[in-house]
């Protein structure tokens, strides 16, 4: 086998979840979309704040 053949077929091992806990899907089960979707705006939001806070015209 060659080192190009080789690494295909790693390759292609790895990406269609053959490298091992492929039953699970790839997800990690503590992360919740919905907890990291609010998170975020949450983080968005409170940076807006603290920006208006300082661009304000005096």
């Amino acid at each position: 086998m060659t080192l190009i053949s080789s690494a295909h077929s790693s390759l292609v091992a790895l990406a269609s979840g053959g490298g091992g806990g492929a039953e699970h899907g790839g997800e990690h089960a503590s992360l919740s979309p919905y907890i990291t979707g609010g998170g975020a705006l949450l983080t968005l939001f409170l940076l807006l704040w603290i920006t208006t806070r300082f661009n304000r015209d005096r």
